[in-house]
């Protein structure tokens, strides 16, 4: 190529990378140079879809590098992002008290703060719809995956096994994330795995077109005694009829989820994260239903976890 025509090429790659830049967002101070990282859990579950959709949107938005990384949960995500392993991470209601008052599964409280209240969860027990198993009673001396470790599920299996008379200890538990699980349920290794995700759950929706499934129910009363004894993270809810092929609605509990950073992430990035995520809404939800949800209302909802100061800037400049 000729002198002349190197220039040309060189002239119009700058164009090119100067309307690239262009089309993006202007951005806050204080993004990392190198890839923030989302803390989105199992490939199978909501967080994933939820934070590989967030993801594509923020880097696309502001010419960042974001991306979603596979975790075992929200405990996981929770000491990832305190630890600065991550930016965001998403985080079951129940775990991220737990972090931040350092009970539960924390040794010591975490410094980190919420984003916003995103969408509620459900509690999901799942059998196979000709087993014998009806009720949570009933699981004791069987194969039953709790969740993996370091998963908000794990925690819940705990809570209301114990709520039901149930001892943890009398259950076979291969600590499966969700996954592990559907696969061991496809081929017939373990009686039923507990689950905490948004419906549906891409993972079990999947399971149930090869595998006819069905939910055991969660006592009202012992919600109650959960709620009592832990957070009052939780509420009574209803799994409706037609998920997953399911003849009737089937009564669960719920605990919102959130989405998490550290408490001393500039107040500017997270700014521009909770303007992301609500510009995108319509588009993320069009793949990921739970991102519907999304209300600004409701959003600012997130105690015990505090509003991360940029989150709290975002809500008053839209009263404004």
């Amino acid at each position: 190529m000729s002198r002349g025509g190197r220039r040309l090429l060189a002239g119009l790659l700058a164009v090119v990378a100067a309307a690239a830049l262009s089309a993006c967002g202007p951005r806050s101070e204080g993004w990392p140079e190198s890839s923030s990282v989302i803390a989105a859990g199992s490939p199978t579950g909501v967080y994933h879809d939820y934070g590989s959709r967030l993801a594509t949107e923020l880097s696309e938005r502001l010419g960042v590098d974001v991306v979603a990384e596979e975790t075992a949960g929200s405990v996981d995500n929770l000491l990832r992002v305190s630890s600065g392993a991550a930016l965001l991470g998403f985080a079951q209601g129940d775990a991220a008290a737990d972090a931040v008052a350092g009970t539960g599964a924390f040794s010591a409280p975490l410094d980190i703060a919420a984003v916003a209240r995103l969408y509620d969860e459900y509690l999901q027990v799942v059998v196979r719809e000709d087993s014998a198993l009806d009720d949570i009673a009933d699981l004791a001396g069987r194969r039953i995956s709790l969740g993996a470790e370091n998963s908000g599920v794990n925690v819940i299996a705990g809570r209301v096994l114990d709520a039901a008379g149930v001892a943890v200890e009398a259950i076979d538990d291969p600590q499966l994330d969700l996954g592990g699980s559907i696969a061991a349920m496809e081929r017939g290794e373990i009686d039923g795995f507990f689950w905490v995700g948004g419906l549906p759950t891409p993972g079990i929706a999947g399971l149930a077109d090869s595998v006819a499934v069905r939910l055991l129910p969660v006592d009202q009363d012992w919600v109650n005694a959960v709620n009592e004894r832990y957070s009052h993270a939780y509420r009574p809810a209803d799994v409706p009829a037609g998920t997953y092929g399911l003849d009737a609605a089937v009564v669960t509990m719920a605990v919102p989820n959130y989405l998490v950073t550290a408490g001393g992430t500039p107040a500017g990035v997270v700014h521009d994260v909770v303007a992301g995520l609500f510009e995108a809404r319509t588009t993320i939800a069009a793949d990921v239903p739970a991102a519907a949800l999304l209300d600004r209302r409701s959003a600012i909802f997130t105690g015990p976890v505090p509003l991360h100061p940029g989150a709290e800037d975002y809500y008053r400049d839209l009263r404004r």
